[in-house]
């Protein structure tokens, strides 16, 4: 018989991780004793405790060892948890590529013009929105003039009884004809009379930055977000939307912060 501690050691494993393995009901020491609770194993359960450390090393779960050790699961089963495994692993290390990627850029960066961005772009996913909004197609150089009067029209357009608004967001898409602007606020009732019900759909990946302060200065942040999403090998993906977290009643557009968020895919 084998300690825990000599087990252990040949296995190269922790303590730790044979009592977790006891408790999963993985690796049962071949024996405990009954008034000092030390753990003894047999040298033949070195051939398991491998195959488990295999298996770990692998990338498989304590339930799925379970089930390849003691149920005796064929070559196929075997086979298919392999190529699952084997597309965990490999979306794993796309991320890891393209973060060691944007870590080396950031870098060089830094090294060359000695500084740091003024605003710190973030990937993630948006949720789909339904909104109560106004749409109209404008000319691109007029879009600054039209957002806020048409977040006023959809708050004109809405029953007193709708109550305070939340979440105004616009979504900008360009046409042959200009930018078709989506102006409104996210909604959970029902249609609405000279208003429109729009569905922005749920998007995989953005990159996303947060603007602060007055909105004349949102292009230069749109700039700097696209010009970074190029950097990372991105393409956008679908029109871009502005979610404006804190404005509308607030005078000082100083006190103001906006998220840009554009969809994006794989260049």
């Amino acid at each position: 018989m084998l300690s825990i501690g000599a087990f252990a050691q040949i296995g190269q494993v922790t303590h730790r991780m044979l009592r977790h393995w006891d408790t999963a009901g993985l690796l049962v020491p071949a024996h405990v004793d009954e008034f000092t609770g030390y753990r003894s194993y047999d040298p033949s359960q070195l051939d398991r405790l491998h195959r488990i450390v295999a298996l770990r090393q692998l990338g498989f779960g304590l339930e799925q060892i379970g089930a390849v050790l003691d149920e005796g699961i064929g070559a196929d089963r075997i086979a298919g948890l392999l190529r699952s495994h084997r597309d965990a692993v490999e979306h794993e290390h796309r991320i890891a590529t393209e973060r060691l990627v944007d870590v080396e850029r950031r870098l060089h960066l830094i090294e060359r013009e000695k500084r740091m961005s003024s605003v710190e772009f973030i990937e993630k996913s948006l949720p789909a929105v339904r909104l109560i909004a106004r749409t109209a197609t404008v000319p691109t150089d007029e879009v600054g003039r039209h957002v806020g009067p048409m977040f006023g029209e959809v708050e004109d357009g809405l029953p007193e009884t709708e109550g305070m608004l939340e979440t105004p967001i616009a979504q900008y898409r360009p046409t042959d004809d200009g930018m078709l602007l989506t102006i409104g606020y996210e909604y959970g009732g029902g249609p609405i009379d000279g208003l429109e019900i729009v569905e922005l759909a749920a998007e995989e990946r953005a990159v996303c930055g947060i603007h602060l302060g007055p909105t004349a200065g949102i292009p230069d942040t749109w700039h700097a977000l696209h010009a970074e999403m190029l950097a990372r090998g991105f393409t956008p993906s679908g029109p871009c939307r502005e979610l404006y977290v804190r404005s509308w009643p607030l005078d000082d557009e100083s006190d103001w912060v906006t998220e840009l968020q554009q969809p994006v895919r794989r260049a």
